[in-house]
């Protein structure tokens, strides 16, 4: 029998993976908070990392053909380099103090992607790069690896299926990054494995559900939902942040 916890855990991740569908990120942002409602913190991240490393061995077989592979290849080589950096800095800051930071960061270059908005297709290897660095450390900051990748297609102009893709095997990089750490701490245990097990067809349902609104929007639908959900995510990053000195 399901406990009421593990049902209630179950919903919020078909929620969180219908986000995850229809934009390519945003999975871990809405599960993380709300699955931490009901179990430990670091329980909810294990679970929200494991979900999106199962679901990414899929999709490197459903979503290789759209990938923009240079880009991606890039953003995953600076993740590597960034995460370390990104872990070494919280000696000197909080991870309160830089969810905030970050918040802000977020916020500034959401202006300018809403001034800005390429006439045609540029990716840039170097900023790639840059903004694989950038993921990496916000990653290991504040376990928050999106906002430089999604700003980075957003600016790049890809278009939205290439952009869906890239960001969605992204992740699946990034968590696959994360997850050696969470088992050295001890955080991969069975409670972490089980729920993940019984959430994995809830997984795929919201996969899906998210996948066939996606298919329903065109380049700049998409591009406007993924602004809306970046600006949603710094303004929670921003007031979880801020809530411990409140």
């Amino acid at each position: 029998m399901l406990s009421a916890t593990t049902l209630l855990v179950i919903t919020a991740v078909f929620f969180s993976a219908f986000l995850r569908g229809i934009a390519g990120f945003g999975f871990a942002l809405a599960a993380v908070p709300i699955v931490s409602l009901m179990v430990p913190p670091i329980e909810a991240v294990t679970l929200a990392v494991l979900l999106q490393v199962v679901v990414g061995c899929r999709d490197l077989f459903t979503l290789h053909g759209h990938v923009h592979k240079p880009s991606l290849a890039r953003l995953s080589l600076g993740a590597i380099v960034g995460t370390p950096v990104g872990i070494f800095a919280l000696s000197a800051v909080s991870a309160d103090a830089a969810r905030v930071m970050i918040a802000l960061a977020v916020l500034a270059g959401l202006t300018l992607l809403l001034r800005y908005k390429p006439a045609r297709p540029h990716p840039h290897g170097g900023l790639a790069l840059l903004a694989g660095v950038a993921s990496g450390a916000f990653s290991g900051l504040a376990a928050m690896p999106g906002p430089p990748a999604v700003a980075y297609y957003l600016g790049a102009g890809t278009t939205a299926m290439q952009t869906r893709a890239s960001l969605l095997l992204f992740f699946f990089v990034a968590s696959l990054l994360a997850t050696p750490g969470l088992i050295l701490a001890g955080a991969v245990n069975g409670d972490a494995l089980w729920l993940t097990l019984v959430s994995v067809p809830a997984l795929a349902l919201g996969t899906w559900a998210g996948t066939t609104a996606f298919a329903r929007l065109d380049n700049a639908q998409y591009r406007t939902i993924a602004i809306v959900v970046m600006a949603i995510s710094a303004v929670l990053a921003g007031w979880r942040g801020l809530s411990v000195y409140l």
